[in-house]
């Protein structure tokens, strides 16, 4: 009945393929820009702005995302975010909260998430990223509101 998967790579995924963190913006640090670029990166701290990642996003427990549309190869929310997201893999952890619509090819929860807004499965997803080398964030300089 419950039988335990293969845990070998797949032949069509190499190592280099394996989604990993590369970078991480600190809990405590508040972030407002543009974060575009391969890789995988990790977010605890506060980021305003707009997210398009070729790789892996994770939202950590102290993360805290307000993003339009955050755009990412995998999404693992365990924070908040306030925004769409559009991934070919999305998973909210029990502590993860999203207030946005979700369009995707795999979707995954742990009892307790919470999600406010629809979730729309897709058979094929086609992610578009700009091709902007290895993660980057561009900040933008504070204004006299801030």
């Amino acid at each position: 009945m419950f039988r335990k998967r293969n845990q070998s790579t797949p032949p069509s995924e190499t190592p280099s393929q394996v989604e990993r963190i590369t970078s991480v913006l600190g809990d405590g640090t508040s972030y407002h820009g543009k974060l575009t670029g391969r890789g995988g990166v990790r977010i605890e701290g506060a980021f305003d702005g707009e997210i398009s990642l070729d790789g892996l996003l994770v939202v950590g427990t102290t993360g805290r995302v307000t993003c339009e549309n955050v755009r990412a190869n995998t999404v693992i929310v365990a924070g908040a975010v306030r925004g769409d997201i559009t991934a070919a893999k999305v998973e909210i952890r029990a502590s993860g909260r999203v207030w946005g619509n979700v369009t995707t090819t795999a979707f995954a929860t742990e009892e307790g998430a919470f999600l406010r807004g629809h979730i729309q499965m897709e058979e094929e997803l086609e992610l578009e990223f700009p091709d902007v080398g290895d993660a980057s964030v561009e900040e933008t300089p504070p204004t006299e509101e801030d």
